[in-house]
């Protein structure tokens, strides 16, 4: 969990960096590509081909298409159509997509995971709440295709990781991760993208090359590796745990009109969600035992 926690408060500084000085500004696709290529190139130099089988690989590359290259474009557009706590806001079903996916993969109903997915939820709606206007529905439905995407990815990895030898370096095999992401990203900004959109200043591709290398590249590797340590049902927790830290980095940097109380209630409610999600796992183990 430490880890996860860590990764957190790294992320929380994304969201606002992309809304503020890349989103409309920056081809999306292109912010895409330079983050994903960026990351691989960090991880390349760790690759041993022969630490795993091509079967394993390829379900690498398959998480790294899902979790970060589809989800990627689905995200980057919804700042097109969203606010930044909005965005935050919408990303509230994760949990129970990570949830949901690994139950029917058990082809089992875990309730306690369930509770605990809700409760998170819970939680981060009672943070903001703003009424329907002009692109919320579509926003809505393009933060969920993210949503899905970043779920699928990290219920994959956990269960492909657990899989394999006790003593794997993950370090040797995550390139395959971002490699499976470069099939989908390069495709489709050759297909989609607008090079007439590049980044005009010298911020722009700062900023582009610390969300490739430290957010993407570092960023992605311990939070994967991060989930193969805890529960489902505190990963589901985790990653709404991202939606109080974003807000209140996007606060003080850059809204300072946001209700302080909501995010500290919804915080609170979201942290009592790790709470009832460790009693459900003592109870589980207590019966194993």
């Amino acid at each position: 969990m430490p880890i996860l926690i860590a990764i957190t408060f790294l992320w929380a500084f994304s969201f606002s960096l992309i809304g503020v000085y890349l989103a409309g500004q920056v081809d999306a696709w292109f912010s895409v590509l330079m983050r994903v290529a960026l990351a691989t190139l960090v991880f390349l130099p760790f690759l041993q081909l022969g630490q795993i089988k091509p079967k394993i690989a390829l379900q690498l590359m398959l998480c790294g298409a899902f979790q970060l290259g589809i989800m990627y474009g689905f995200y980057y557009q919804s700042f097109l159509y969203l606010s930044v706590p909005e965005v935050l806001l919408f990303t509230v079903m994760t949990p129970i997509y990570i949830t949901l996916l690994n139950d029917i993969l058990d082809r089992r109903l875990n309730i306690g995971f369930i509770i605990s997915a809700l409760i998170a939820i819970i939680g981060a709606i009672a943070i903001r709440y703003q009424t329907i206007d002009e692109g919320y529905l579509k926003g809505l439905l393009i933060v969920q295709g993210a949503n899905l995407c970043f779920a699928a990815g990290q219920v994959g990895y956990k269960r492909i990781i657990a899989k394999e030898r006790a003593d794997l370096p993950q370090r040797t095999v995550f390139a395959w991760f971002f490699i499976g992401a470069l099939v989908v990203v390069i495709p489709c900004y050759l297909l989609l993208g607008n090079p007439n959109k590049l980044p005009t200043t010298g911020l722009q591709w700062s900023i582009l090359t610390y969300l490739g290398v430290v957010a993407s590249g570092i960023g992605y590797f311990a939070w994967n590796k991060g989930a193969t340590m805890v529960n489902v049902g505190t990963l589901a927790v985790a990653n709404n745990l991202l939606i109080p830290a974003g807000i209140l980095v996007n606060v003080i940097f850059w809204n300072h009109d946001a209700d302080i109380l909501r995010l500290s209630i919804g915080a609170g409610i979201i942290l009592l969600a790790l709470v009832v999600n460790d009693k459900f796992n003592q109870k589980i183990d207590q019966q194993k035992t």
